[in-house]
């Protein structure tokens, strides 16, 4: 393999191009599920009792929603493991009946702090204000703070609907029902549902508006209230109902990142390699379980057994071996970004449709993907609702990603057929997958060894 030293900017990394030949197996960890690691984190502050959590993500994302609900009032120990990915957690919940406070709470560019801490802060008393990095400011904020107002807080916006807001709250929340329209992010929903149980009436939450994207993350929502014994239920359109209720702590062990496990899955099908990931799991509200549906239709070999997920691409590394493919990724939209990769290298047209959301997500994920597709030689445009690839890349560039780590792990993808490849602050991936290069890396250099 081949990797670029071009003079890059620190920060920036010459993505590792593959040489030689491909039938190679490699085994690779994945850490814990930043999806599942933050609502469990959330829910564990609003228990009545410590709560441990085994195998959670360190990571900027996980960091911030720990420093988030630490200034709301509850506590974090670390218990060492044997792990490389880092300690267990036990979680002191939150004292609600603490007296009024005024902090101040970074939520970075994650969506699950931003979204789902300021309905914990309101059943508090005090001034909670909440900011972050210069593009979160940019992202949908307004069915949160609608929420927030219509509970009963007050939300002072600058009436923009967005970040930066200070929420000042009683702490006392009776309102039993609220509308939402949670059309531009499923978390706007997850965000009231996981706090509902300690309002004084419980909650009847209707969403109004277009169907909601990314359900399955609502669904993980829901399981994860229900596993900690919060009472919630869904009519299976657009109505759930949360019993005011105090629970005692827990003790669970997060999955593997599914998503995250998606570039290096990718990487198999690009290079005609084999990739396997254990402790994947046989039953999960993941949206990155799609991938058991995704990569076949790329012609790629996929087996489940005994935990571990087996991906096996089909031809040795040539990009012309496999098809691009028609695909709706509502369900889970946070795959788009490594399946247009794929796309990127395949020898026929692909069309990704049903994310429009992701114009909302850490950056305007469609217009960077095509952007970026482009740059290197390839065809692509935007649709309404998604993106359409109609002819592979050609050479390597300068791949920006825009703060977003999962553009930059879909560079990493096309890196691996296209020469000189130079990925913008590929740390940007810390927010949810650490040590990336290093897990790549160490991929690429099990299948270097088995040849």
């Amino acid at each position: 393999m081949s990797v670029n030293n071009s003079a890059m900017a620190s920060g920036d990394w010459g993505a590792p191009t593959l040489s030689g030949a491909a039938d190679a197996s490699a085994l690779v960890e994945i850490p814990g599920s930043k999806s599942l690691t933050n609502r469990y984190l959330l829910l564990a502050a609003l228990a009545e009792t410590p709560s441990l959590i085994h195998a959670p993500l360190h990571s900027r994302d996980s960091q911030l929603m720990v420093q988030a609900l630490t200034q709301l009032g509850a506590r974090f120990e670390e218990i060492p493991t044997n792990s490389s990915f880092g300690p267990d957690l036990r979680v002191h919940p939150i004292d609600f009946s603490a007296p009024e406070r005024s902090v101040s709470i970074d939520v970075g560019l994650a969506g699950t702090v931003m979204r789902f801490v300021p309905p914990v802060a309101a059943l508090l008393s005090g001034s909670f204000a909440f900011d972050g990095d210069p593009h979160a400011r940019q992202r949908p904020m307004g069915p949160v703070i609608d929420s927030l107002r219509a509970l009963g807080a007050q939300v002072e916006d600058a009436g923009v609907g967005a970040l930066p807001f200070t929420v000042i709250s009683d702490g006392l929340i009776v309102a039993s029902e609220l509308e939402i329209d949670a059309s531009a992010s499923s978390q706007f929903a997850s965000a009231v549902l996981l706090a509902a149980c300690r309002f004084e009436n419980g909650l009847t939450l209707r969403h109004i508006g277009s169907p909601i994207p990314s359900m399955p993350h609502v669904e993980m929502t829901l399981e994860t209230m229900r596993q900690v014994g919060i009472d919630v239920s869904y009519d299976g359109q657009n109505t759930w109902q949360v019993a005011a209720a105090r629970f005692p702590g827990f003790e669970v062990t997060i999955e593997p990142d599914l998503s995250n496990a998606g570039p290096f899955l990718a990487a198999a099908v690009v290079s005609g390699n084999t990739v396997i990931i254990p402790r994947w799991p046989l039953e999960t509200t993941q949206g990155g379980n799609h991938w058991l549906e995704i990569l076949p239709a790329f012609g790629a070999a996929v087996s489940l057994e005994g935990g571990e997920l087996r991906v096996t691409g089909p031809a040795a590394g040539a990009s012309s071996q496999y098809p691009g493919l028609n695909w709706d990724l509502s369900e889970a939209g946070e795959l788009a970004p490594t399946v247009a990769a794929i796309c990127a290298l395949a020898s026929t047209p692909s069309v990704l449709s049903g994310i429009a959301h992701l114009r909302g997500h850490e950056t305007d994920r469609l217009a960077a993907l095509t952007q970026e597709i482009n740059r290197l030689g390839g065809q692509a445009q935007e649709t309404a609702d998604g993106i359409r690839i109609e002819a592979p890349v050609e050479h390597g560039d300068f791949f920006r990603t825009y703060d977003d780590h999962r553009m930059a792990t879909a560079a990493a993808i096309i890196g691996l057929q296209v020469p000189d490849v130079v990925v913008e602050n590929v740390e940007t991936t810390a927010k949810t997958l650490p040590g990336f290069t290093h897990l790549w890396q160490n991929m690429l250099d099990q299948w270097k060894g088995a040849q």
